[in-house]
């Protein structure tokens, strides 16, 4: 479901994504350090970004050294390391963990089981050190996997509960500015549902597959229609980001909720236009 919130590229100045794909290399770092290889596959820009985002609000000191690794062998890269970057790290592994349980249920397929089956002793450390972050992806999935069986078309509702847990992962700490990353999560958590399910809608209807936006295919235009319905999400959390008092990154943060975040929504219209056409 993750990997929709990252940078518009071109649109960077060279010294702003050498400091975010740092941030990426630093939580490859941290995934591959405490989760080995099965972490690093966990990898995802939008735990990227609230690695940054933590680090901007609270001007966390940041550790930046430089390494080999395999995608790029012929010269260093550098990574960032700082109490945000581990804190991602740990909620990508949580969140992947329960979602190679749910592919499990889903597909059947040994390999994610035998993956989940890795990571179990370390969850159970998760758990204990991120008690509340832990139960909102436990209830998460129980209600989603409700919500999917009894066929959900209210997209408020469904879309939801990804927001309500997404929220609570966004806030690693209980303090002043708990109140707005939990709305900004949340909204965010509800672009990060419908946009996967913008992409999906397809194939999930040729597999027979629940999504709720095929209550809704006969709008038309569309693709028009589900942008708008994006877009609401999105002013929504760009409206609670602006409440935070980022200075630090701010500009590659706002990269990625004003213009980035459409890159694959435009990927994936542009890809059924060109399809249409030659159908």
């Amino acid at each position: 479901m993750f990997g929709y919130i990252t940078i518009n590229a071109p649109e960077l100045k060279i010294k702003d994504y050498q400091t975010y794909h740092s941030f990426y290399c630093g939580m490859c770092r941290s995934l591959k350090k405490k989760y080995g290889r099965f972490g690093q596959l966990a990898l995802n820009y939008d735990l990227t970004f609230l690695a940054m985002l933590h680090t901007g609000l609270y001007e966390q000191p940041e550790e930046v050294d430089k390494h080999f690794c395999a995608l790029h062998p012929t010269r260093k890269m550098e990574a960032c390391r700082n109490l945000a970057v581990e804190y991602a790290a740990d909620m990508t592994m949580l969140l992947a963990y329960f979602q190679y349980l749910d592919h499990w249920e889903d597909d059947r397929n040994a390999a994610y089981l035998a993956e989940a089956a890795v990571l179990r002793k370390k969850v159970r450390r998760l758990a204990g050190q991120y008690p509340r972050q832990f139960r909102a992806v436990v209830c998460y999935v129980k209600e989603l996997r409700l919500a999917q069986q009894k066929g959900e078309s209210d997209l408020d509702e469904i879309a939801g509960l990804t927001g309500n847990m997404l929220g609570e992962i966004f806030v690693m700490q209980e303090d002043e500015w708990s109140g707005i990353l939990r709305k900004t999560g949340f909204f965010l958590g509800k672009f990060i549902y419908l946009m996967d399910a913008y992409e999906d809608l397809e194939k999930d209807e040729k597999q027979g597959s629940y999504n709720p936006l095929s209550f809704w295919k006969e709008k038309k235009p569309f693709e028009e229609w589900s942008r708008s319905i994006l877009t609401y999400m999105m002013a929504d959390c760009c409206r609670e980001f602006e409440k935070l008092p980022i200075l630090l990154h701010v500009d590659i943060l706002r990269n990625i909720l004003y213009s980035g975040v459409w890159t694959k929504f435009d990927q994936i219209t542009q890809k059924r236009t060109k399809e249409e056409i030659g159908g």
